[in-house]
């Protein structure tokens, strides 16, 4: 076959939902569909069909899409490797991924010059183009965005902020992920530190930007819990201390007359989760042990079940009553 050899016309491939002729197609299955190499070349002259990345084509003449752009990375993604069916498949992460997150500090899919695709760390495959190939050990569950698998948020942050070097950028999107009420600091924290960047200072500089707006978010949910449900109201941000004794710890809430306090878990670990882990157990365990009733509560739980954590409150300071009189503590302002 030549370029001046006629071309059969022949079925194109078929969505598998909607009964309509692909826009995209693998090598492969084009292949499978009995349409040869030749014919593929033939078809891919000036006005026809289009080869977007290696082995992947659009079949129709014209701009690529965004979504044409999201789909042959991931079909480049999957064309090659000798991956079990059952492992996980490419999906969309980093800039691309939060711009369908909804991100509004991300830019929209057509200023973006790369699409990153996250994909197992076992699979044979190279960036190329306009795909970055992001691999991991372990595979997120993904979150379905407009028909595209797309990582979740704290994965895309940490993938996004790998391949950014302006310190402002940075700060926006973790405040965002945060803010936005997509993750809680602590899950970007985690990605980040596992991706290796807590070691570049715009990095941790946005992180330490990122646990303020998280403890702030907190708190202003914890006050309104305490509004909303009509408790009593606490002594806020105190310090406990036994009398000429040590300091035993702050905490977010207290209720003297029960003994009761609300701790909120707003750390974010980072190399040294152990050591933070410890201290806020032993703390704990100190409160408990003088008869003091600590309530521990995340900021997930406030978030997404305020009501059950009101109710988490209320019962323990209903069940002050029937408990030990608890050791006298000193309380004063953090």
């Amino acid at each position: 076959m030549n370029h001046n050899t006629p071309i059969t016309p022949r079925p194109l491939p078929l969505a598998p939902h909607t009964g309509r002729p692909e826009r995209l197609a693998s090598a492969d299955q084009l292949r499978a569909q009995g349409i040869p190499a030749g014919e593929v070349a033939a078809r891919c002259r000036p006005g026809g069909w289009q080869q977007l990345l290696p082995g992947v084509f659009l079949l129709q003449p014209g701009t690529p899409t965004s979504e044409d752009r999201l789909r042959a990375a991931l079909l480049y993604s999957r064309r090659t490797g000798t991956l079990p069916t059952q492992d996980p498949d490419a999906m969309i992460t980093g800039l691309a991924a939060l711009t369908l997150h909804r991100f509004s500090s991300a830019p929209p899919l057509t200023a973006l010059e790369r699409i990153d695709v996250l994909v197992p760390r076992t699979r044979r495959l190279r960036s190329t183009g306009w795909v970055r190939v992001v691999r991991t050990p372990e595979s997120p569950e993904p979150v379905e965005l407009t028909g595209v698998p797309v990582a979740p948020v704290a994965r895309a942050v940490a993938d996004a902020v790998s391949g950014l070097s302006d310190a402002e950028t940075v700060r926006r999107l973790l405040t965002e992920a945060v803010r936005g009420g997509h993750c809680e600091p602590g899950a970007v924290v985690r990605e980040l530190s596992r991706a290796r960047l807590l070691t570049r200072s715009h990095v941790v500089d946005a992180v330490d930007a990122l646990l303020a707006e998280g403890r702030s978010l907190s708190e202003d949910r914890l006050y309104a819990m305490v509004r909303e449900f009509a408790l009593p109201d606490p002594l806020w941000n105190v310090d406990l201390r036994l009398p000429g004794g040590p300091h035993l710890g702050g905490v977010d809430a207290y209720w003297p007359d029960q003994a009761v306090a609300v701790e909120l878990d707003t750390r974010a670990p980072r190399q040294d989760e152990d050591a933070l882990w410890s201290e806020y157990t032993r703390k704990r365990e100190h409160l408990e042990r003088l008869g003091i009733t600590v309530v521990h509560l995340t900021p997930r739980k406030l978030r997404e079940a305020m009501d059950q954590q009101a109710t988490v409150v209320r019962t323990a300071l209903m069940a002050a009553p029937d408990r030990q009189p608890p050791a006298y503590v000193v309380v004063l302002p953090r």
